[in-house]
């Protein structure tokens, strides 16, 4: 399985075991010194992945040369001994910061969240892309039981159903974003104790905090689910599956880590596919999908978060039924464990200064083929769901957990 590649637009799974210790041990030499943990030439193989354009695989931002025969790379037993080496130089720095040995700069830390949200990041990836070989050779979830789908089913049909009338939002005026600058780490004025400790510290894109204006429109409570994409695509012959999805014995199926589940178990989970897809069902209902400030301000308003018992950071291993729009409740509740798709692409924004520690983690993307992703799915680490974060994928790359909702013009 290691060296297989359930996605051909990714790397094989082997590459991900390497690459997320690789970035650590690069943005540690970066931030405090020191040379590459041994193997040093880990550096050139793990570097960083790949997204390539879905339309032209041939066309792809700068990335590691990777081995083309699976005898040339690195054994998994290397790359595992690489790994602890690794860690041991990171809990190295930790002692140092403890015991005032070396003191505690804005950049390091921002190295140290980074590094953490990076792994977060692409132990998703890795799932996403494992979850379409589930029951064909990828395991479930060592030391969980699988689901009981039968009493689940029973429990999440005594839900509410979401209020008749959709959310109204807006007009508003929003703040997306944070202000939180890279370009600021250096400057020993900021770098007293409160400035280094008392911040969130994000990705280059999130800042700085902007103002917009929100105009009125209306949203579905709940995200696109998979029987109401069902009904979509039974009735446009020329559509494809989503990936999501898979047929077997003739009944058409929703992948889960521990295989394949029914729609009568799935049928109200967010149907996961592409910004295409669901574009093109929200047109098909009569509107359209959200704009980032539109889907912040729903989620802002409605979403509950981790915190409130969103399914969020692997309270399941799956998706769940969304509770949004339960009346009693004031509409809020949750999506169900998804990403949510926005028509907003990813693009530069006034006053946003590009990471040096991570090269071309945003900029390499402004292509007009990635679209902004606002919430966090089931095995999205719960740090990541603060409302500044923005993921990001291209239009047409339907594996990623990530749904929609539907909203309408006034």
């Amino acid at each position: 399985m290691l060296h297989q590649k359930p996605i051909d637009l990714r790397h094989k799974c082997l590459f991900y075991i390497g690459h997320i210790p690789t970035f650590l041990d690069m943005l540690l030499s970066k931030s405090i010194g020191g040379s590459p943990t041994e193997p040093a030439f880990f550096w050139k193989i793990f570097e960083r992945g790949i997204d390539p354009h879905v339309d032209d695989p041939t066309h792809c931002h700068n990335h590691s040369e990777v081995p083309e025969k699976d005898e040339d790379w690195p054994t998994l037993n290397s790359i595992l001994g690489f790994r602890d080496r690794v860690r041991k130089r990171l809990l190295d720095l930790y002692a140092e910061l403890e015991s005032g040995q070396r003191p505690l700069t804005r950049n390091i830390a921002r190295t140290l969240v980074m590094t953490l949200e990076h792994e977060g990041f692409h132990i998703e990836t890795l799932l996403y892309m494992l979850i379409q070989r589930a029951g064909t050779g990828t395991l479930p979830p060592p030391g969980f039981h699988t689901p009981d789908w039968t009493a689940l089913s029973e429990q999440w049909g005594r839900i509410p159903a979401a209020s008749p009338t959709q959310a109204l939002l807006g007009p508003a005026t929003l703040t997306l974003g944070q202000d939180d600058s890279e370009a600021e780490d250096e400057d020993p004025l900021l770098n007293g104790t409160d400035d280094v400790l008392n911040r969130t510290y994000g990705w280059d894109n999130e800042s700085p905090a902007r103002v917009v204006q929100v105009e009125a429109f209306k949203a579905e409570w709940r995200p696109i689910t998979n029987n109401e994409y069902m009904a979509f695509w039974r009735s446009s012959a020329d559509k494809d599956m989503p990936k999501s999805w898979i047929e077997e014995d003739g009944e058409i199926k929703v992948r889960t880590l521990y295989g394949y589940v029914s729609m009568s178990v799935a049928g109200d989970w967010a149907v996961l596919t592409s910004y295409d897809d669901l574009e093109t069902y929200a047109k098909w209902k009569g509107g359209r999908l959200p704009t980032e400030p539109e889907l912040r301000l729903f989620l802002d308003t409605y979403d509950v978060g981790h915190e409130g018992g969103a399914n969020i950071g692997f309270r399941n291993w799956h998706p769940v039924p969304a509770t949004t729009g339960i009346k009693s409740l004031d509409g809020r509740g949750s999506n169900g464990g998804v990403w949510e798709w926005t028509s907003t692409l990813f693009a530069n924004h006034e006053g946003l200064v590009p990471t040096k520690l991570f090269t071309g983690y945003s900029t390499d993307f402004f292509d007009g083929k990635h679209h902004v992703v606002l919430g966090a799915s089931y095995a999205t680490i719960p740090r990541l769901g603060r409302k500044t974060v923005r993921n990001f994928y291209q239009h047409n790359y339907p594996y990623p957990w990530v749904g929609a909702r539907v909203v309408y013009d006034l």
